[in-house]
Formats: C-alpha cells, sequence, structure tokens
C-alpha cells in the first residue's frame, strides 16, 4: 500500500515538472515576443531529441529561480513555426528576450543551461534581425509555405495510404492543381494590378488596331517624301532655264558691245591699227 502511495506521489511529481515546460503551437507563439524564454525545436523521431528530453525537463525546473519560462515545439505538429524560426536542425534551441532573438549553441546539459541564463551570456550573441527575424513579414510567409508543404505531404500520405494509388498518379494529380492553382493566381494578380493602376484609354488598343495605325503612319510618310522629290525637281528645272537664259543675256551684251568698239574707233588711233574680229558666241 505504501509503495502504491509513493508510486502515485512520484507521478504526480513528475507530472508537475514537465508543466514547468511550455508546449507552443501556432496559436498561442506569440506570447514569446514577451519576458525571457529558452525554447527547444524538437521530433519525436529524432534521437538527440530525445537524449535531450529529460535534461530540458529538468532545466524547467528551474524556471522560477532563474525568472525565465523555458518552452518547446513540436515541428513535426507546427511546420509552420519550424519555418519562421528557420530550423534546419535538430533539436534547435532560442533564447527569447522581449522579442529580441538569439540562437543557443552551446553545450545541451543542465549547467551549460543554467550559466548561460544566470552569467547573461546571451549577451555576446548577435541579436537576429533583418529578413531572418521570426516576427518579421519574410519569415511569416516562408512559414505560411512550410505549412502548405506539410498540407500537401499529409493529402499525398493520404492518397497513398488510404486509397492505395500510385506514387505517380499522386504527383500527376499535384501537378495538374499545382498547374490550376497558378492559372488562378495569376489571373488574380493580374485583375488586381488592373485595378490598382489602370491602363490609359490610348493604351487600350488591339493588335489590328496598332498595325493599321503604323500603315497609315508610314504611308503618310510615303506621300510627303514624294511631294518633296517633286518640288525639288521642278525648282531644279526652273532654276537652270533661268541661268540659261541669263548666260545667253549676258553673252548678247557682250557682243554688241565688241561690235560697238570695233565700229566706234578712236580718232587719236593710229591709221595702222588693226580692226578687231568680232567673238563669237561660245
Amino acid at each position: 500500500m505504501f509503495s502504491f502511495i509513493k508510486i502515485i506521489l512520484l507521478s504526480i511529481l513528475l507530472t508537475t515538472v514537465a508543466s514547468k515546460v511550455v508546449e507552443i503551437d501556432e496559436e498561442n507563439w506569440p506570447q514569446l515576443l514577451e519576458g525571457e524564454w529558452m525554447v527547444e525545436f524538437f521530433a519525436k523521431w529524432c534521437p538527440a531529441c530525445k537524449g535531450l528530453e529529460s535534461v530540458w525537463a529538468d532545466f524547467g525546473t528551474w524556471s522560477n529561480d532563474l525568472s525565465i519560462k523555458v518552452a518547446k515545439v513540436d515541428v513535426v505538429k507546427n511546420p509552420g513555426l519550424s519555418g519562421r524560426f528557420f530550423v534546419t536542425a535538430l533539436p534547435t534551441i532560442y533564447h527569447v528576450n522581449n522579442g529580441d532573438f538569439r540562437r543557443y549553441s552551446g553545450t545541451r546539459d543542465i549547467n551549460a543551461f543554467m550559466s548561460f541564463i544566470e552569467d547573461k551570456k546571451w549577451a555576446d550573441i548577435d541579436v537576429i534581425s533583418g529578413w531572418k527575424k521570426p516576427d518579421g513579414v519574410a519569415m511569416g510567409i516562408l512559414s505560411w509555405f512550410f505549412r502548405l508543404s506539410h498540407f500537401l505531404k499529409e493529402i499525398n500520405n493520404t492518397l497513398s495510404t488510404h486509397y492505395g494509388l500510385p506514387t505517380w498518379v499522386s504527383y500527376g494529380l499535384f501537378a495538374i492543381a499545382t498547374i490550376i492553382l497558378g492559372a488562378v493566381v495569376g489571373l488574380i494578380l493580374v485583375c488586381i494590378i488592373d485595378f490598382i493602376w489602370p491602363q490609359k484609354p490610348m493604351q487600350r488598343q488591339s493588335f489590328s488596331e496598332v498595325q493599321e495605325k503604323d500603315k497609315m503612319i508610314k504611308r503618310s510618310n510615303e506621300i510627303i517624301n514624294e511631294d518633296l522629290v517633286d518640288d525639288t525637281g521642278n525648282n531644279l528645272d526652273e532654276n537652270d532655264d533661268t541661268s540659261e537664259a541669263e548666260k545667253n543675256s549676258g553673252s548678247d551684251e557682250d557682243d554688241d558691245n565688241e561690235e560697238k568698239e570695233v565700229k566706234e574707233p578712236s580718232p587719236k588711233a593710229s591709221p595702222d591699227v588693226r580692226k578687231r574680229r568680232t567673238r563669237k558666241a561660245d
């Protein structure tokens, strides 16, 4: 009887100890942004996580003495948080202090954890900032993609396990669904862009209208070039006629002057002066 009571008390004690470690999921994770926390990301199938389980539970019993909160996240049940915190290895431990996130990379034993908090060794670690910050917009989008990937994986397992479909059939269905989803999302994006930045009326022309407009412009340019060529040719002919007439008129005047000079010799000239021969026009 006494041993049975001891077993009951021991189980209650273990339950109390385990309750010191807060379980974080997709719904309550924003509470990490307030106060000081130590958070472990684990999976039940991970051997290293199983080895750390008892140590982390023991560390949780010291949470009140250290004035912190100790938590854990199952990445299998909460894939969105594994994407938000960019968990690439298990187990992964984070220290959070009022929204400042730091990744713990020290020894994984109870003394190292307690020294890390008591001596404030976390102050020597750079704070995660920029797009990698877990509560930022970029990591929120990455979290959504992780959740979508997990959802598709669950559908694939359901099709393979419960319905007995071959693997290539499930992948084919995923490919068709991806194409349809991509077309729908693209159409929605185009509608949103057209609504926010509508095109001007002059830009709403069909391809045939644009071709017809180009043909009209090209034809008008050809007509203008033809008119310029005609005007230039006529001017050149008129100028040639005028210049020819001027040349002829100038030659006739020169011939008349020369004839006068020959017919009216100077009285003082010598009688032996010979008469100049009349020059023929060129």
